[in-house]
C-alpha cells in the first residue's frame, strides 16, 4: 500500500476539521477548497478595473480606439509571457483546446476593439450599458439558430433589453429630430450604439468559451491568445485605416500604460472568477460595472447622464440579471 493510500480515512471514521478544510477527506462537502465567495469577489474586482479602463480611454484625446487596443494587447503580451514561461504552459495549449482558445481570442479581441470605439464616440455610460445586453441577445440567437427552448420569461427579458437599447440610442423616428444627452453628432452616436451591440454579441460568445475550457487550461494561456490575436487584428485594422501614430508624451502615453495594466488585471480576475465560480453569478457581478461607470462619468467627466440613459440602464441591467437568475434556476 502506498503512502497516499494510507492517508485516506477509513469508512465511518470521523474527520478532523483540518482535513475537511484541506479537502482531503473525499466527502462532498470538502471538494471545494477555495474561499466561499472568492469567485464573486474576483468578478466584482474585474468589473471595477474594466470600468477604470473605460474611463481612461475616454480621457485620451489623440489616440484612435484601435491603436489603444493594440497598446493594451502589447502590455498584456509583455506581462503574460514571463508567466507562461514560469508555469511551463507552452504557447499553444492542448491540441483539443486550441480551437476554443483561438475562438476565445478572436471573439474577445473583437469585442474589445468594438467597445473601445463605442467609448470614444458616445457617452461612456451608454456604451457600457449596451455592452451588458449580451445575456438576453444570446438567448434570442440561441432560440433562432440553435433551436433551443425559449420560455415566455426569456422573450420578456429580450423585449426589456431591446427597450433599454432603444432608450439609449433614441432613434429620431421615435424621439424626434432633436435628440438630447448625446456627445457629438447623432451619426457617431448611432455608430457607437451598433459597435457596442456587436461587442456584446462577441463578448458573450467568448464568455461561454472561457467557461467551457474551465481549469483544463491555465488562465494565462487564454489571456495570451486574447492578446496575440487582438494585436494582429489591431495592427491590420490600423494599416487599413492608415491611422497609426505615436501618441504624444505626457497624458496620452501615461493613460495608455494604465489601460494596459488595468486591462490585464481585469482579464486575470475575470478569467479566475469564471474558473472557480459558475458563469451566472459572475455575470451578475459584472453588471456592477454599470454602476461604477455612471459614478466615474459624473465625477471625472462632469457629464450627467440623461433620464433616457438611466431608464435604458435600468432596463438592460434588470433584463441581464433576470436572464441569468432564470437560467440559473432552470439548471
Amino acid at each position: 500500500m502506498e503512502v497516499a493510500d494510507a492517508a485516506q480515512p477509513q469508512p465511518g471514521a470521523r474527520l478532523c476539521c483540518c482535513c475537511a478544510r484541506r479537502g482531503r477527506c473525499g466527502t462532498p462537502g470538502a471538494e471545494k477548497s477555495t474561499c466561499p465567495g472568492l469567485g464573486l469577489f474576483y468578478g466584482l474586482l474585474s468589473a471595477c478595473l474594466f470600468s477604470v479602463v473605460s474611463l481612461f480611454l475616454k480621457m485620451i484625446e489623440d489616440v484612435h480606439s484601435v491603436e489603444a487596443s493594440a497598446f493594451r494587447c502589447i502590455f498584456q503580451i509583455v506581462f503574460v509571457l514571463p508567466a507562461l514561461i514560469y508555469h511551463k504552459t507552452g504557447f499553444l495549449g492542448p491540441k483539443e483546446k486550441r480551437v476554443f482558445l483561438f475562438l476565445r481570442g478572436l471573439l474577445g479581441s473583437c469585442a474589445m476593439i468594438l467597445l473601445y470605439y463605442a467609448y470614444q464616440v458616445m457617452p461612456l455610460a451608454d456604451a457600457v450599458v449596451i455592452s451588458f445586453s449580451s445575456p438576453a441577445f444570446t438567448t434570442l440567437f440561441a432560440w433562432i439558430f440553435l433551436k433551443e427552448k425559449c420560455s415566455p420569461w426569456d422573450l420578456f427579458f429580450v423585449l426589456v433589453t431591446i427597450t433599454g437599447v432603444v432608450l439609449i440610442a433614441r432613434p429620431p423616428f421615435l424621439f424626434g429630430s432633436k435628440v438630447s444627452g448625446i456627445e457629438g453628432s447623432y451619426t457617431d452616436h448611432l455608430k457607437g450604439t451598433i459597435a457596442a451591440l456587436l461587442s456584446a454579441i462577441s463578448a458573450s460568445s467568448a464568455f461561454v468559451i472561457i467557461r467551457k475550457v474551465g481549469k483544463s487550461v491555465h488562465y494565462f494561456l487564454t489571456i495570451w491568445y486574447y492578446a496575440i490575436i487582438g494585436l494582429i487584428i489591431s495592427i491590420a485594422t490600423l494599416f487599413v485605416l492608415d491611422s497609426w501614430s505615436l501618441p504624444n508624451c505626457g497624458k496620452d502615453r501615461f493613460l495608455l500604460i494604465l489601460i494596459g495594466l488595468f486591462g490585464l488585471g481585469g482579464q486575470i480576475f475575470l478569467t479566475k472568477a469564471l474558473q472557480i465560480e459558475k458563469a451566472g453569478p459572475v455575470s451578475i457581478m459584472k453588471t456592477m460595472a454599470v454602476v461604477f461607470t455612471f459614478i466615474f462619468q459624473i465625477i471625472f467627466l462632469n457629464h450627467l447622464p440623461s433620464w433616457w440613459s438611466f431608464g435604458g440602464a435600468l432596463c438592460v441591467v434588470t433584463s441581464g440579471i433576470g436572464t441569468v437568475i432564470w437560467k440559473w434556476k432552470q439548471s
